[in-house]
């Protein structure tokens, strides 16, 4: 564990909601054991993680694509595939729950085990209970507006922000990123400029432009595009992902609480 330590939506696949795309089985079978349309859906790029019980005679499967998640429905003839979402009579996605139990929590856990690996900046008492991690650009305006929005927990103690610094949105973000990570209080250095956009007199090594590097990598190969990208724990121990500037009610789940 190391302490030094444009807003976008999640992609979604652009179907309709309720006709989805209906695919053939045009391929020949094969030894795996998902349907031939499944398998067609893999083909085309879809990485398939699991299946779930669906309504109406379908049969759901929790699928991946761009590092976003997705449902693929089967049809009761076993013979066309549907991807899009699905909603039950009261607009609830029947997809939720399976997404997030097979593809999202897993993929989510293992995530915050590498970041916990990486070098970030902590903002916040070392020994706050609720930790919390997010990917942050030193051009990004959303992860300051995140800053702010956050302190209130951070400065009751009760929370810790741990900012994976990374350089994403300008050409001069991986300098900047790299002079906070190298600063002697790089949590000093970082809250002054989201307070005030001043960058810290040091310059980044070559030590702390690596440490930029394998960060930038880490949300990369996670399929992560955008800053911030927060990560928290809920009540149960399950990793959550929220994108963006978090509105109020994700602010509160992302801090466990309403602010102090």
């Amino acid at each position: 564990m190391h302490d030094h330590a444009p807003r976008m939506m999640p992609l979604r696949l652009a179907l309709p909601l309720a006709t989805g795309i209906a695919l053939a089985a045009s391929l020949p079978a094969f030894a795996e054991d998902w349907p031939a349309p499944i398998q067609t859906l893999e083909q085309q790029g879809l990485t398939i993680h699991g299946e779930f019980d669906a309504p109406g005679g379908l049969k759901g499967y929790a699928a991946s694509v761009r590092g976003q998640s997705v449902a693929a429905y089967l049809t009761p003839d076993g013979e066309h595939a549907v991807v899009g979402t699905l909603i039950d009579a009261q607009g609830r996605d029947v997809s939720a729950e399976p997404l997030e139990r097979l593809v999202d929590g897993p993929r989510n856990a293992e995530l915050w085990q590498a970041m916990a690996d990486h070098h970030w900046v902590r903002d916040g008492d070392a020994d706050a209970s609720r930790v919390v991690y997010t990917f942050s650009d030193p051009n990004c305006p959303y992860c300051r507006k995140f800053w702010q929005d956050a302190q209130p927990w951070v400065e009751s103690g009760d929370l810790q922000i741990r900012h994976l610094m990374v350089g994403v949105l300008k050409a001069d973000s991986p300098e900047k990123a790299a002079a906070i990570l190298a600063a002697d209080d790089p949590s000093a250095a970082i809250a002054e400029h989201y307070r005030t956009g001043t960058m810290p007199d040091s310059e980044g090594t070559d030590q702390s432009e690596q440490w930029v590097s394998d960060n930038t990598q880490l949300m990369r190969d996670a399929q992560l595009y955008a800053t911030p990208v927060t990560f928290y724990r809920n009540d149960n121990g399950a990793v959550h992902k929220v994108m963006g500037a978090p509105s109020p009610d994700k602010l509160r789940a992302i801090m466990g609480s309403d602010a102090p």
